[in-house]
């Protein structure tokens, strides 16, 4: 390996740090600064800034130069943000343009400004690290593109589950394996509900106003407890885990709004708990269709549902506002990732680990691996989608009602694993679990349960996961 001199050829075209701070920053440290625009100031903008400036000789050391805050673009700049004004600017058209700026970090979130600002930072070879779960979800493609046209950098660690890093390993650390299968806990709100709701007995209602009272839950909470975040960060999983682009609108979802505290007594029956889950797998060819042997193709199954899942599984101990991420691959086995999934401070790391990362490739004249969609899987349907079921029915405490569930169960080909009896006379009610079924088998079988005059009301259903059958 040949060695380098500090001289003006180094990479970057700056001056090599020399006396004393040579050695703390290196050969490679030079006076060409790297320049940065922020996007957004709110909890995570305001901590990238802080970060950049409370560790700038840090990042400087990391990067190999300087790296300078050229800019933030905020709605109001009248506001105290604790930087000097002059960094302040509304007009983040004009602070994408500039010529000082090199790197853009985007934490606005929603689709638009955003897309097109970020779009513009592309066409212009400005890297750019974004946090914004939303509009990858449905404009990865456009933006990939974008970003290999112009021979710049697209990184969006922090878009999925906050400080836990989970992107970079799927992209990077398992480009080598083949990935089966990623299950996970990646909203917090939602933990944090279903956790008080198992650790209390209180209702989701109950629940859900102490979560907006603590600051886990938005004022509208719809996003995060009808699945609409959860969904957003399953399509960003699953296509890099598979290859294979997929957006929210292909991730099955529901959320946890009907989600009873009578649900949570009857999991812990079962040595169960109820959470949130996005699910990305693997899953076989269609019906009729040839498999992967025979030259077809295995399918990608994407989805976010409440699901019972034993205490003895690893998420089931992820509590509170924690996220968690389990990766199966191949050649790997299982993997798990642990850690803050939201919040200022914890999503501004995982964008700093992004921005050092662009900043290295900007001053190194390296490149970030770009989108890899090579596989081209078929999304799955949910209704082919085979799981376990935990099916809850009011029912006429009579002889015979029994055998006449059991019967429907079976005439749709749904085989069950258990069925226990709770209550006597009119509050009657049978629990029945089920081996693994289609989606379509069960809700037929569900249909026909709701019109037998022996069942006062199908009360719930729900998803088994993570069992070994």
């Amino acid at each position: 390996m040949n060695s380098v001199s500090r001289s003006d050829s180094i990479p970057g075209g700056g001056r090599a740090t020399d006396g004393p701070d040579a050695a703390k920053f290196g050969v490679w440290a030079t006076d060409r600064p790297i320049g940065v625009a922020v996007l957004g100031m709110g909890n995570v903008g305001t901590e990238v800034v802080r970060i950049l400036r409370d560790h700038a000789d840090d990042l400087r050391a990391r990067v190999g130069a300087p790296v300078v805050l050229r800019g933030v673009a905020v709605r109001n700049s009248d506001a105290d943000r604790g930087i000097p004004a002059e960094l302040l600017t509304t007009d983040a058209d004009a602070l994408v343009a500039r010529d000082d700026v090199d790197l853009v970090v985007e934490v606005i979130g929603g689709i638009d400004p955003a897309r097109r600002l970020i779009l513009a930072a592309l066409n212009a070879g400005k890297s750019v690290v974004t946090a914004n779960k939303a509009l990858l979800a449905d404009y990865t493609g456009e933006l990939a593109a974008a970003a290999e046209r112009n021979r710049a950098d697209l990184y969006f660690e922090a878009a999925v589950a906050g400080a836990i890093p989970v992107v970079r390993p799927l992209i990077q650390s398992l480009s080598g394996d083949r990935v089966n299968k990623v299950v996970g806990i990646v909203n917090g709100t939602t933990n944090f509900i279903l956790s008080a709701m198992d650790e209390t007995g209180a209702d989701y209602g109950d629940t859900l106003q102490e979560a907006t009272r603590l600051g886990y839950a938005e004022a509208d909470p719809t996003a995060d407890v009808e699945g609409y975040d959860a969904a957003a960060k399953a399509a960003i999983l699953a296509s890099l885990a598979f290859h294979t682009r997929v957006t929210a609108a292909d991730v099955y979802r529901e959320g946890i709004s009907k989600i009873t505290a009578e649900d949570l007594e009857t999991a812990s029956a079962l040595d169960c708990t109820v959470k949130l889950l996005a699910i990305c797998e693997r899953v076989a060819a269609g019906p009729g269709e040839p498999g992967p042997e025979e030259g077809g193709k295995e399918r990608v199954s994407v989805r976010v549902y409440p699901a019972l899942i034993p205490r003895k599984h690893p998420l089931a101990a992820v509590t509170g506002a924690f996220n968690a991420v389990v990766v199966e691959a191949e050649n790997a086995g299982r993997l798990m990732f642990y850690g803050q999934g939201a919040g200022g401070a914890p999503t501004a790391s995982a964008v700093l680990g992004d921005l050092v990362m662009a900043a290295r490739n900007k001053f190194f004249g390296g490149r970030a691996p770009g989108e890899s969609v090579y596989a081209e899987l078929p999304i799955a349907p949910i209704g082919d989608t085979p799981t376990r079921y935990h099916v809850n029915l009011q029912v006429a405490d009579r002889p015979g009602v029994l055998a006449k569930v059991a019967g429907e169960f079976a005439n749709h080909e749904v085989s069950i694993s258990t069925v226990r009896q709770e209550g006597h006379g009119a509050g009657a009610r049978l629990v029945v679990v089920t081996h693994h079924a289609s989606e379509s088998a069960l809700a037929d079988t569900v249909a026909a349960l709701a019109e037998m005059e022996s069942v006062t009301s199908v009360t719930s259903v729900l998803r088994l996961e993570g069992t070994n059958e």
